[in-house]
């Protein structure tokens, strides 16, 4: 399977490969972000360690129970050939209604075919009150014409 854009990237081509990870996200699909990942990818995520793409679909499946009205904005910070790094931010809420923004940076490799092989993702959660959100669109994607981290002073 191929996952264009494809290695080795330029820059226009990693910009597009971001969009396309924080859209995928913001659908909070499970089944659909795994399909972006190679059968063996492997994964830090905080302090988890994932191998393959059922880990991951299972990870994020407890993830999106858990984190109501999730909305995320990723950013390139940037890339090699066959790398990309980004920075990101997201908000939710849990059961209880507190809402949280995280804050973190993702370094992700790539097969040939453009899938994912391995992620290493560092994050950190901070509680924030509702009037302090800024991630106001309908759930899913982002709107084009919504600012990103960098307009948005993250």
């Amino acid at each position: 399977m191929t996952r264009p854009p494809v290695p080795p990237f330029t820059h226009d081509a990693a910009v597009t490969k971001v969009r396309m990870a924080e859209d995928a996200w913001n659908s909070r699909d499970p089944d659909r972000v795994a399909l972006a990942y190679t059968p063996d990818t492997v994964w830090r995520n905080r302090s988890e360690f994932l191998r393959g793409r059922d880990q991951v679909r299972a990870f994020l499946t407890r993830k999106w129970q858990a984190e109501h009205e999730y909305r995320l904005i990723k950013e390139i910070w940037c890339h090699a050939p066959d790398r990309i790094a980004v920075r990101f931010c997201y908000e939710w809420h849990d059961a209880d209604g507190q809402w949280f923004r995280a804050y973190g940076n993702e370094n992700w490799q790539f097969d040939a075919e453009g899938l994912m092989a391995v992620r290493h993702a560092s994050i950190n959660d901070l509680p924030i009150a509702e009037p302090d959100r800024l991630f106001h669109w309908p759930q899913g994607p982002r709107p084009d014409d919504h600012p990103g981290l960098t307009g948005l002073g993250l």
